[in-house]
């Protein structure tokens, strides 16, 4: 019974020993944990262990295979990546040479081969072509191409990788002449309704008319330039009008000295030189009335749109007209036509010619008739004499003059000169023949003629022994021709005359000048 009693006391110390002892293990450090952690048996710990590894390699593993079945798959892909766009067009397990044709025909053949501005109701344009706008589509497709093809090949793939959350869209870059579109733009900066007006200048009635100029328009060229880039590389410009943009271009100040130096000549007479056989026209002097100070301070003082500043004329003391037959050595032509007729008419003969007489003409120089004549009036020394008018002979100022006029007619053609004005009279005269006359009226009809020879001409006009005398005096080369002039009746009152140019005893050309018809008289 003790015994049993013992062995119940004994049981209940153990359990109480066990009670304590867990208690005591719950109130261990850390490091008293792991002590008794190590107590474990080796076997099991050994056993967790070598399952985790076994784990983990098998996940490796899989890993290891599926990257790699991965990045082969991904390196024998020839096409662009899913998820790459060029301008916004899906290129993606495209070739490059699909993906070009895809562009080039869902974009770049669309694209409006001109960019157009516009100011108000006027128009411009510019024309790609003239730009030498290129496109790099090349460049971007192979830009699209080697997406998740550079760098490692874990860096490859996570570029393939990410495309699927992140697509890119490559944009094509574009090149352009700026030469060629500053030119462009300043073109179209001066074809602007409202162009800025530069002062000017103008003599009229012997006195110096100067402009102050006026504000106009011009095109922003940074402005403009920056509307084109955008419009090439964002490819919006189809039926677009972009503004042009402008600013106020305000005229340059009137610089007085300019226009000084401009117009200022210094007086020279008439001369010619022997060697090289040249002759130099006059030259009248032209200076302002007043100093160059006073006329500035005259512009600065008001603020006007025009201003009038006096001149001062120094004409030469020898001109052109002066010199002598030395300066014009060679006789190219001479005509004589024989006159009757009232003293009246010998006067406006006598006036006419010597209204003509010593007259030079500059090589490309045009000489005109009436305006050296000039108008028929009792104060310039003309009478009344005989001319016909409507069919009919009547009295008129300057009647007869026309002889003259056909006089030297006839010395231009043998000279070989170019005639740009001419016309025949009515009627036959006793002073020509068919086809060789020019008439001329004051206001209406005149006679003209081009010195087309490299030399002045000097025209030599008298009237003496009965006739009406006209030569022209120049410089003779070897280049000119032996001249004849004739006419053919062919009937009905008309003739028609020709040119014959002969050299060394040659015909080289005939030439027909004119046909006329002459009325009878009533």
């Amino acid at each position: 019974m003790a015994n049993q009693i013992l062995n119940v006391d004994n049981s209940k110390d153990k359990e109480n020993n066990k009670s304590n002892q867990e208690n005591e293990s719950q109130l261990l450090v850390p490091e008293q944990e792991k002590e008794l952690s190590s107590s474990d048996s080796p076997s099991k710990i050994k056993k967790g262990i070598q399952i985790s590894a076994i784990t983990l390699a098998s996940i490796l593993f899989i890993i290891v295979i599926v990257v790699s079945v991965f990045s082969i798959i991904n390196s024998k892909d020839t096409k662009i990546k899913k998820g790459v766009s060029i301008e916004g067009i899906n290129v993606s397990g495209l070739s490059k040479e699909e993906a070009k044709n895809k562009i080039q025909t869902e974009l770049l053949d669309k694209l409006d081969k001109t960019i157009y501005f516009q100011y108000g109701e006027n128009v411009y344009s510019l024309a790609l072509e003239q730009l030498e706008v290129k496109y790099l589509l090349d460049q971007a497709i192979e830009q699209a191409y080697n997406i998740g093809r550079t760098g490692s090949i874990i860096q490859r793939d996570l570029r393939v990788l990410t495309l699927k959350k992140q697509p890119e869209n490559i944009k094509i870059d574009v090149t352009y002449d700026e030469v060629t579109l500053d030119a462009c733009i300043l073109d179209i900066s001066a074809k602007l309704p409202e162009q800025v007006e530069q002062p000017s200048y103008y003599i009229e009635n012997g006195e110096l008319i100067i402009t102050s100029g006026k504000v106009g328009k011009a095109a922003q060229n940074d402005e403009t330039k920056q509307i084109v880039a955008d419009a090439l590389n964002n490819k919006n410009y189809n039926d677009v009008y972009y503004d042009i943009p402008t600013y106020d271009k305000y005229p340059d100040k009137i610089d007085v000295e300019q226009i000084h130096s401009e117009i200022y000549k210094e007086v020279q007479d008439a001369y010619y030189t022997a060697e090289p056989r040249m002759v130099y026209p006059e030259e009248t002097g032209i200076d302002f009335a007043e100093s160059i100070e006073t006329v500035k301070e005259q512009i600065e003082a008001e603020d006007k749109k025009e201003y009038t500043v006096a001149l001062k004329f120094t004409p030469a003391n020898i001109t052109l007209n002066d010199l002598g037959l030395e300066a014009f050595p060679d006789q190219l032509a001479t005509y004589s036509t024989w006159y009757i007729g009232s003293n009246n008419r010998y006067q406006n003969l006598v006036v006419a010619a010597n209204k003509i007489n010593g007259t030079v003409i500059m090589p490309g120089e045009t000489f005109s008739y009436n305006s050296t004549v000039g108008e028929r009036t009792i104060a310039a020394g003309f009478r009344e004499a005989t001319v016909f008018e409507n069919n009919q002979a009547v009295s008129g100022l300057g009647g007869g003059i026309c002889q003259v006029s056909t006089t030297l007619y006839n010395a231009v053609l043998y000279s070989n000169l170019d005639v740009v004005e001419r016309t025949n009279h009515m009627f036959l005269s006793t002073y020509f023949t068919g086809g060789r006359d020019a008439t001329v009226a004051w206001g209406s009809l005149d006679f003209k003629f081009k010195n087309n020879r490299n030399y002045p001409i000097k025209i030599v006009a008298g009237v003496e022994n009965g006739g009406v005398h006209v030569s022209i005096y120049g410089l003779k080369t070897p280049d000119d021709y032996q001249v004849e002039i004739f006419s053919n009746y062919i009937g009905s009152g008309t003739y028609q005359t020709y040119k014959k140019l002969i050299k060394d005893g040659q015909e080289v050309s005939t030439e027909l000048i004119s046909t006329d018809t002459y009325h009878g008289r009533h």
